[in-house]
């Protein structure tokens, strides 16, 4: 397949054979993070599911700084691309892979020094605290291999190429849960175990990803490149720092937010962190939907097609109403089945009920999330991002305001009441912005 599809086939048809490796490729990774819970939760303890869930409201801030940066760095190079000018785009793709490497190494030594001291401003249990810990500095050690590795799958993505980092997701899954089992069930290594074998599995992939990735450019076109860039550099800062607060939105609220679930008890922070699992798969599809259009807009709006963009946002809100149907169908019918599998025999019944109460009432409100990724995909693969940021920042202010302020009031469940209230608020403000056109005229301004 030709790799300027994006620009050429219908736009369902583009948008679908774009997204779904990009969703099948989450599914995966989403499906070894969800081994980490399961395992531990299964074979340690409940307090072990809790620790790696506590300490998962700090590692998607991570996660999330890595997927927007590699998304804002996507977006410049995917305008290149589409452009066909294949000098720029190297330099893009250069500057943003040493920039990251450097974000990467400092933030993994943020995170080793301070780990225990925000794990305990987040008021995590301390019958769970020094496992949490354990886990985080793991983690840390292998964040430059997390950061590679989401980076070089926004590239490929940018390039129209999503079928290879679902290959490298599927492989990355695989390896990841088998030496998670080995390594909790074979060498009792507890929550250190998944932590390993998730450093592993993704430094693999990452290295493997790097090379293929390198090969695959190498055979452009074009003139010399410059290894870094310091105008590259701020075009994608601009595009890249409202794309990570964007993508970090959810996770920097839930890290805010997890301290007030931390606050009702070790059992009901386990039934939220199985929850919190479940919710990861289901935003998989709305995420991908965003991706999809993000590089759909970029590089149609790169060649000049800008007609073509509107076609492609309306497909996509189809692809989100379809996906939330389903997705509403197995939350409302499986919720204490799927909740379950996490907990393992010794259950308790508060963080069953807990997680069932989130899945039962999450279920019916995931349209609003796909339908504000659709058009602040838009928004991002154009460029247009004040406003964009804006709502995100709205986003968190009332997800984090209402959860603190309600939930130690009228109990737990007001945390999950306050999730669609800032989805929606969200998505109305980047409507509006859609709707003024402003951000057609973005990219021929910048050029």
């Amino acid at each position: 397949m030709e790799n300027d599809y994006l620009v050429k086939k219908k736009p369902f048809h583009a948008l679908l054979i774009f997204a779904l490796p990009i969703i099948i490729g989450n599914l995966f990774q989403q499906t070894y993070t969800m081994a980490d819970s399961a395992i531990v939760g299964r074979y340690v303890s409940e307090g072990a599911l809790a620790a790696v869930g506590a300490s998962n409201s700090l590692t998607n801030i991570f996660i999330c700084i890595a997927l927007g940066g590699g998304i804002g760095a996507s977006v410049i190079v995917s305008q290149y691309f589409g452009a066909k000018d294949y000098i720029h785009m190297k330099t893009a793709v250069y500057t943003s892979l040493i920039s990251f490497l450097v974000i990467s190494i400092l933030l993994g030594g943020f995170g080793l020094l301070f780990s225990k001291k925000i794990m305990i401003l987040l008021n995590t249990p301390a019958d769970v605290l020094d496992m949490a810990v354990v886990y985080l500095n793991i983690y840390f050690l292998g964040l430059p291999f997390l950061f590679m590795y989401n980076v070089m799958s926004s590239m490929f993505n940018a390039l129209g190429k999503s079928r290879i980092p679902l290959y490298f997701l599927i492989f990355s899954s695989v390896f990841n849960i088998w030496l998670d089992y080995v390594s909790v069930t074979g060498f009792h290594m507890g929550v250190a175990g998944v932590a390993w074998a998730t450093l592993i599995a993704q430094g693999i992939s990452a290295v493997l990803s790097f090379l293929v990735f390198m090969h695959d450019i190498n055979k452009l076109d074009g003139g010399q490149s410059k290894i870094f860039d310091k105008s590259e550099m701020v075009n994608m800062t601009r595009v890249a720092l409202p794309s990570i607060l964007q993508q970090s939105t959810v996770s920097i609220g839930m890290m805010l937010v997890q301290s007030v679930v931390n606050s009702f008890g070790s059992q009901a922070l386990a039934g939220f962190s199985a929850a919190m699992r479940i919710e990861a798969i289901c935003v998989v599809p709305m995420n991908g939907i965003g991706s999809a259009i993000s590089s759909y807009t970029a590089q149609n709006i790169g060649a000049g097609k800008k007609e073509r963009v509107v076609k492609g946002y309306h497909s996509a809100n189809w692809m989100v109403l379809i996906s939330a149907v389903i997705i509403c169908a197995v939350l409302e019918l499986f919720n204490t089945q799927i909740i379950s599998v996490f907990l393992g025999n010794d259950q308790t019944a508060v963080a069953l009920d807990t997680g069932k109460s989130y899945l039962a009432f999450m279920g019916w409100f995931f349209v609003l999330l796909g339908l504000k990724m659709a058009v602040g995909g838009l928004l991002r693969g154009a460029g247009d991002m004040k406003m964009f940021t804006i709502g995100n920042l709205v986003n968190l202010f009332i997800r984090v305001s209402l959860s603190m302020i309600l939930a130690p009031k009228y109990g737990i469940s007001m945390i999950w009441i306050a999730v669609p209230i800032g989805w929606f608020t969200n998505g109305v403000i980047s409507y509006v912005e859609y709707r003024t056109g402003k951000w057609k005229n973005i990219y021929a301004a910048r050029a």
